[in-house]
């Protein structure tokens, strides 16, 4: 599991299982940074890379599932890894639905734990890698010019060039350098490509 861009954040009031969860992680080639709050965990910087909470449901102060709601009021999307010492059904209902990667009731076996940390990082790491790739659309969506938007949205919404000409007031053979440009603009290489890239961008809707 080895991975230096990658880290482990371990929320536990309990030092005994901080110090033995960080061991673990450290042993499986993972940074890994340990809190014993919640308050202390949100107050401290975090480095910008894939990374996933190892989180105890009982804290003094914030709990765990207050730490939850708050990391996603804060539009902070870190996977995150329950542990508790007596977990009912209720609250690991609650914390699978607002996106809990895993409930792990203690004492649970390392494996277990180290496979939900596996998985929480690929979470991460594809919910950044389609971030990024969002960001890149919107960047492309913003180099095109006034026109080139408004000549997009009505090619995409299945317009001919002629039409798209009468609609704008222009010559077709205008149209057809507008779409050149587009398509190069955006990196699509067909209309439909184009088009989910529309979806995407909110500019297209399912009729």
């Amino acid at each position: 599991m080895k991975d230096a861009d990658a880290i482990v954040f371990v929320v536990d009031d309990d030092s005994s299982i901080r110090e033995a969860i960080e061991s673990l992680v450290k042993l499986a080639g993972l940074r890994v940074e340990t809190f014993g709050t919640a308050q202390e965990f949100l107050s401290n910087e975090r480095p910008d890379l894939p990374g996933c909470v190892v989180l105890d449901v009982e804290l003094p102060g914030l709990s765990g599932l207050d730490l939850q709601r708050e990391l996603a009021a804060h539009g902070i999307k870190l996977p995150i890894i329950f542990i508790t010492g007596y977990g009912d059904i209720p609250m690991t209902v609650q914390a699978m639905k607002a996106g809990a990667v895993e409930f792990l009731t203690k004492p649970f076996r390392n494996q277990e734990l180290l496979d939900a940390i596996q998985q929480a990082l690929e979470r991460d790491r594809t919910t950044r890698d389609q971030r990024a790739k969002n960001e890149e659309l919107y960047d492309r969506y913003d180099s095109l010019t006034p026109r080139e938007r408004e000549v997009m949205t009505l090619v995409v919404a299945g317009l001919l060039n002629k039409q798209i000409a009468g609609e704008l007031g222009t010559s077709e053979t205008t149209v057809k350098n507008h779409r050149h440009q587009i398509m190069e603009k955006m990196g699509a290489d067909s209309l439909a490509e184009l088009v989910k890239m529309a979806y995407k961008l909110g500019i297209a809707t399912v009729k």
